[in-house]
């Protein structure tokens, strides 16, 4: 990854971890307002970052619960 891609990542990182400390998912979007008085493109990569990242947990919790479910099938 490039400069960009790998601190709008970081961002997103903490931001998403700050977010589940806080019970607080507005956070997410404070944090891409504040990129994108500066730097829209920071604020674009940023919320990819966050769409990959919440995917890739949805998807996770998903196949984690399904391979529960098959090796306890009661």
């Amino acid at each position: 990854m490039g400069v960009l891609e790998d601190l709008a990542d970081r961002l997103a990182k903490d931001a998403l971890d700050a977010s589940e400390e806080l019970n607080d998912e507005g956070i997410l979007t404070e944090v891409a307002k504040q990129l994108g008085a500066t730097s829209t493109t920071m604020e674009e990569t940023y919320l990819t970052s966050i769409r990959i990242r919440l995917s890739e947990r949805r998807a996770r919790r998903f196949l984690e619960s399904t391979l529960r479910k098959a090796k306890d099938p009661s």
